[in-house]
């Protein structure tokens, strides 16, 4: 028997009226602006309206490091709302929107799989509401304004050579990486070395992510630093009058979008950084929303827990004053065993043995989770290959770290094979919880980056040369060593290296470079090889992605 794919599964779903599912969180009709049948944007004066609502119980869905034999983290995130909402509890999934990028790179979308999904998944995953395009022209437009004030007299002295806001767009494109711009004489401006990052590493997206609301939004637009002057003083978005007019093109864009799963319960879908090379978390407004309508909330952070969860809870949590109630991490047999050393061509047959030593990868991450002062829980997503020993062997790992490993059949069943989960999140959640991010405000930001190396990696140490110690020590004295910081590194390893899997230790950490994100509120650290603008793989999945005679789109999964 042939398995249908995510995509005809999609197709036979009997969606609600859009109007109809935010009717179910108590959203009249005039507050949706809806985009199609399927889909909507909750209107910015609604969710003003909620302020005075207690907040319900946030969920975070995170994973052990990605491996190609998949683990199905977002799938498990819609199954266990969906579940939620099976034994009895208003539950709200939150997630991310997806990247073009992967979608016609290598990943893939992000919309869940099989019975758990979220839909309408084709449009989730090509242009959705517009808002990835709002991000990318609010970007540019600043990137524009900057050539054209240095153009037309250079009023703020900015020093060319020292303008660090570069372009994006939301495609993968290596060749982009380093550009020069203002080639073809006086006309055109003046020559300068810069190039392009995807949208999702965008500031304007990491900014958008975590505003509280229009007010917020463009306060934090204005405080972006673009470059720097000759005696090294800063130049900021404001400074170039380009804020408001950044805050019009993203109006729209911060309205979060509700959608449906294929059982017809709410989720938002909103905002979209990377965990790798950004903050890895939808948006507050959406979280913040949810949790005014909903008993539980559950929302995923991207890739491992190493990079989503930590950033989770210590950026977005921290800024947005939240407070999780337990964590679920997603693992597989066929990951374990690919972290035991077995080749993704060599999964099939049954090997107890690769699976116990992967779990060494699960182990950390429940010990790194734990960390945090939040109950935990992991939820072992079913393959049909797997075997009731290898099942058993984690199950017994798990339970020796003091957890709980229980099965899922939510991709073959949608909420009926995850009722057990649901119901252990709900004992968890109403538990006891002692949540605080991993280092305090006033920690110099070097020893941040360490704290994370050290704790959550399991680092010696992180190495820098003395130009990047002494550019954080720089921004320390300008007001900025209070921020958080955002580690860009490999989501494959531990290490920087995406080859190592497993639990290693005793490895460093290489800062290759730091870039200060004032709007956002963050200081990235770049490790390692890490590239903000990815490139294609050798065959791209935009080779058989095209439209059917019936006008459909094929191969988008």
């Amino acid at each position: 028997m042939q398995l249908r794919t995510d995509i005809e599964i999609a197709r036979e779903a009997r969606k609600l009226p859009i109007l109809e599912i935010g009717a179910k969180l108590g959203i009249p009709p005039e507050d949706l602006v809806p985009y199609g049948h399927d889909k909507a944007k909750v209107a910015q004066h609604f969710i003003r309206g909620l302020a005075d609502r207690p907040d319900g119980k946030l969920i975070l869905v995170t994973a052990i490091n990605p491996t190609p034999a998949g683990e199905g983290k977002t799938t498990t995130t819609v199954g266990l709302g969906d579940g939620l909402n099976r034994i009895g509890k208003q539950a709200v999934i939150c997630i991310r929107e997806a990247s073009l990028g992967p979608n016609f790179g290598m990943k893939g979308g992000a919309a869940g799989g099989g019975m758990a999904q979220i839909v309408p998944m084709e449009e989730m995953n090509l242009h959705f509401t517009g808002d990835f395009h709002a991000i990318t022209a609010a970007h540019n437009l600043l990137a524009a304004m900057i050539d054209n004030h240095i153009y037309w007299g250079n009023g703020l002295e900015i020093d060319a050579r020292r303008i660090v806001w570069r372009r994006v767009m939301d495609m993968n494109d290596r060749a982009l990486r380093d550009v020069v711009v203002n080639l073809g004489g006086v006309s055109n401006g003046f020559p300068r070395q810069t190039g392009f990052d995807i949208t999702v590493a965008s500031e304007v997206m990491a900014i958008l992510c975590l505003a509280r609301d229009l007010d917020d939004l463009e306060q934090r637009l204005g405080n972006i630093v673009v470059a720097y002057r000759r005696d090294r003083s800063p130049v900021f978005c404001r400074d170039l009058k380009a804020d408001g007019a950044m805050a019009v093109l993203l109006r729209d864009a911060m309205q979060p979008n509700l959608v449906q799963t294929l059982e017809n319960n709410p989720a938002f879908v909103h905002g979209g950084p990377f965990a790798n090379i950004a903050h890895g978390c939808n948006s507050v407004i959406a979280t913040a929303t949810a949790l005014k309508l909903a008993d539980y909330v559950v929302t995923e952070a991207g890739f491992g827990a190493d990079l989503g969860a930590e950033k989770f809870f210590d950026i977005k949590c921290r800024k947005a004053g939240l407070k999780p109630s337990a964590a679920v991490i997603v693992a597989t047999v066929r990951a374990m065993k690919m972290n035991g050393g077995v080749a993704k061509a060599d999964l099939g047959p049954e090997d107890v043995e690769a699976v116990r030593r992967g779990c060494a990868n699960l182990g950390r991450h429940i010990a790194n989770t734990k960390g945090f002062g939040i109950p935990v829980v992991v939820a072992l997503n079913h393959f049909t290959g797997d075997t009731e020993a290898e099942l058993q062997a984690v199950r017994d790992y798990v339970a020796g770290l003091g957890t709980e490993a229980i099965l899922c059949r939510h991709w073959a069943e949608g909420s009926a094979g995850i009722e057990e989960l649901a119901r252990r999140v709900v004992e968890l959640a109403e538990g006891p919880s002692s949540f605080a991010p991993l280092y305090p405000d006033d920690m110099p930001l070097f020893e941040k980056m360490e704290t994370i190396a050290r704790r959550i990696y399991h680092a010696d140490e992180v190495i820098a040369e003395p130009a990047i110690r002494e550019q954080l020590r720089v921004w320390e004295e300008a007001g900025y060593g209070a921020l958080p910081v955002c580690m860009a590194k490999t989501q494959y390893s531990f290490t920087t290296d995406p080859s190592v899997r497993g639990a290693p230790t005793g490895h460093v950490i290489p800062l290759r470079e730091v870039r200060l994100s004032a709007g956002a509120g963050f200081v990235v650290a770049i490790c390692g090889e890490i590239m903000t603008m990815p490139g294609l793989p050798q065959t791209p999945a935009a080779e058989v992605i095209r439209l059917n005679a019936a006008g459909q789109v094929e191969g988008l999964f």
